[in-house]
């Protein structure tokens, strides 16, 4: 695989620890940096070791979302062939846009999947035009990492179309380590590391022994500072930590606009003694500011315009067997919760207390989770998750054998849920049972299939990914069954043999009838405002482009399901296998429909209500419309409809006349809060409402 990267952060030497673990796995990667960039406070000059592929970009700009590079280097890099572009930018910085613009630009890599990064934690609404950058990065990408959870699940929620990963920063195994711990044999470069360089600044101590300033009469503790010497990172409050318990040393170090102020504030705290300030540390010589540590205080204070994305001061420190006590501010449980000793943001108290325990009582407990969890951060770990998150957006296929499982989310009508089971049940089967009936955990039972009961009815796409984060099968392909549906062994099989011999299918769907043997449609183009026009004016059948196939019986690949992710929960009865369908064909997937395979279908049949089944199948066409197509392209949608349905309530006799009228009247009040009344004065209405779906 040949991959570009692009990285202004990339001129640190130690943060190419990705591409050489990468390199490692077999990947052909090539290296864009910026040539010179301010990493902590430091400037920072680009080196590269011999042999490395990168290639260093004079830029223009210091803010890392407002810089762009010199072009002429990536539109060189963009006409060679690429299997992936991988962009170690924020979706909504200029340099992002830039490179965009220019693949776009380059025919050659015009269709090459792009890969973006994130660590925005914060829910922000950009201004005018980086919402715009922002928007059409997320409408690029076909994969996007993000270094905390709460990042992936913004740019999830902004637009983008598939399942953004979560995958840590790294660190330098050979490089961070205990001082007791010898270098290995780094398998991305064939040698041993060597152990980091001494400095007079920052004396070295043997991590587990007392550390340079400890009085070991007093049980002194060295506690450590490592950042931006700013508010937000919590100096002040650790600070008024160390004041609190005279065992408490303190080295900061670091730059930035409160480095002139710390001799004055300590002096007025009383603890100019206890405490040093060691000014900006060289990436060279972390390891060794680390090592003269008890414990590493992150005590950060999140704020409104910024919290904290990851913190890899504690996994470094972790790495190098050093304790970590951190304040709860954005990523940072994630990253030391389990390993290390969590504070409430801004408590001094507790902030003293947990630095004493980490350093002393707790001392080995820590170290031993610290070093664990470190492990799961290492270059190596982070390359085999990147390469992953590659194979997926170029669709590679998966090295297992392909599996099947059967996924059937249930409400009530046991009797019927038998009828879809029996002929399926000595295949893996969950039955996610939204009703929670001791009838249906029984017929499971009895039947020999999985019982899962998510004690709620939180509608069909909850009850799928109850299942998807469940699975019996790991890597599996996934049939999707409704209770009302019967399909054979046979034709499961035909199925999968027909989503298996097309590598680009993302879904497959077999021909459907009802109890009369009366064929149903079961492709369909997607909804958008144009096909509404279409269909209002009576040329629905002109509609063209790509299509998806409905899920009363649907089988998705896996491949799609771990690029594309889970169902919208948003979508409570109808439109989640539409949405899921949208989102995978923006990825590049195709559906189909395979007329070999046959179903029995009776649709609705666990829905009576048809009023109600109407305002629920209505709303989620305008949910859908107006997260793929804005408020302005479902109001362009919902005119149509209504227009459409007034025609008809005029022309149309009988029945269907009545039924053109009361769409009208719905599309006119809102579809959304038509089904939001019906919830309101019937409160258990949507316990009521059942996972059987229509056409």
């Amino acid at each position: 695989m040949r991959v570009l990267r692009v990285s202004h952060s990339a001129v640190v030497d130690e943060w190419r620890g990705r591409e050489r673990a990468l390199t490692a796995l077999g990947v052909d990667v090539s290296l864009l940096s910026a040539r010179r960039w301010h990493a902590g406070g430091v400037p920072v000059a680009l080196e590269a070791r011999p042999g490395e592929r990168v290639a260093g970009v004079p830029t223009l700009g210091s803010h890392p979302a407002l810089f762009l590079y010199d072009p002429r280097p990536i539109w060189r890099a963009l006409g060679e062939d690429r299997d992936v572009i991988d962009v170690h930018e924020e979706p909504f910085a200029l340099a992002t846009a830039e490179v965009l613009l220019l693949r776009a630009l380059r025919r050659r890599s015009r269709r090459t999947p792009v890969v973006l990064y994130t660590a925005q934690n914060l829910r922000k609404r950009y201004p005018v035009p980086f919402r715009w950058l922002e928007r059409w990065a997320l409408g690029s990408a076909s994969g996007i990492s993000a270094c905390n959870a709460e990042a992936a699940r913004i740019v999830e929620d902004k637009g983008f179309a598939g399942r953004a990963r979560v995958i840590p920063l790294g660190v330098d195994e050979q490089r961070l380590r205990p001082v007791d711990v010898p270098a290995r044999r780094s398998p991305a470069e064939g040698l041993d590391t060597p152990a980091p360089r001494p400095t007079n600044r920052v004396p070295a101590g043997r991590v587990g022994a007392p550390a340079p300033y400890r009085d070991p009469a007093t049980d002194q503790l060295t506690v450590g500072f490592l950042g931006r010497l700013v508010p937000e990172k919590g100096v002040l409050v650790l600070l008024d930590a160390v004041a609190r318990d005279p065992r408490l040393r303190l080295r900061i170090a670091g730059s930035g606009p409160l480095a002139s102020e710390l001799d004055h504030l300590a002096a007025a705290r009383g603890i100019s003694d206890r405490v040093e300030l060691v000014g900006p540390v060289d990436p060279d010589d972390i390891v060794g500011f680390y090592r003269t540590l008890d414990v590493l205080a992150v005590p950060s204070l999140p704020s409104p315009s910024w919290t904290e994305q990851f913190g890899r001061v504690a996994v470094e420190a972790m790495a190098c067997g050093v304790p970590v006590v951190s304040s709860d501010a954005g990523a940072l449980p994630d990253v030391v919760g389990g390993a290390g000793l969590i504070v409430p943001a801004g408590d001094v108290a507790a902030l003293a207390a947990a630095l004493v325990e980490a350093g002393a009582t707790r001392a080995d407990d820590l170290r031993a989770s610290g070093l664990a969890r470190a492990a799961e951060c290492t270059w190596n770990a982070v390359a085999r998750d990147y390469l992953d998150l590659y194979r997926s957006v170029v669709h590679a296929a998966s090295d297992r054998v392909a599996d099947l499982e059967i996924v059937v989310v249930a409400y009530g009508a046991p009797a019927m849920l038998r009828r879809a089971l029996e002929p399926v049940a000595h295949l893996p089967v969950t039955v996610v049972d939204n009703s929670s009936l001791p009838e249906i955990a029984a017929l499971c039972d009895e039947l020999g299939v999985r019982y899962l009961d998510p004690g709620r009815n939180g509608g069909f796409a909850a009850g799928v990914n109850v299942a998807l984060a469940d699975r019996l099968r790991a890597g599996a392909d996934v049939l999707l069954l409704n209770p009302d549906a019967v399909i054979s062994a046979g034709d499961i099989a035909v199925l999968h043999r027909s989503l298996r011999a097309d590598s680009g299918l993302a879904s497959v769907g077999p021909s459907q009838v009802d109890d009369h043997g009366t064929p149903a449609r079961v492709e369909w183009t997607f909804p958008s405002p144009a096909a509404a026009w279409l269909e209002a004016v009576g040329l629905g059948r002109l509609q063209g482009g790509a299509r998806f196939v409905i899920g009363s019986v649907l089988l998705l690949r896996a491949e799609a399901l771990d690029q594309v992710g889970g169902f919208d929960e948003r979508f409570f009865l109808y439109a989640e296998e539409t949405d899921w369908a949208y989102r995978a064909h923006r990825l590049g997937w195709r559906h189909a429909h395979v007329p070999e395979a046959q179903a029995l279908h009776v649709g609705a049949a666990t829905s009576s209500d048809s009023s109600r089944r109407e305002a629920h199948f209505r709303a989620s066409q305008e949910r859908y419309l107006r997260k793929h197509y804005g408020c302005l392209g479902w109001q362009s949608a919902r005119i149509a409809q209504w227009l459409g349905a007034m025609v008809r309530s005029v022309v149309l006799p009988g029945e269907r006349g009545r039924q053109a009228r009361k769409r009208a009247a719905l599309y006119r009040l809102g579809p959304v809060r038509v089904e939001a009344r019906y919830l309101a004065h019937e409160p258990a209405a949507a316990d009521r409402v059942t996972s059987g779906r229509v056409a």
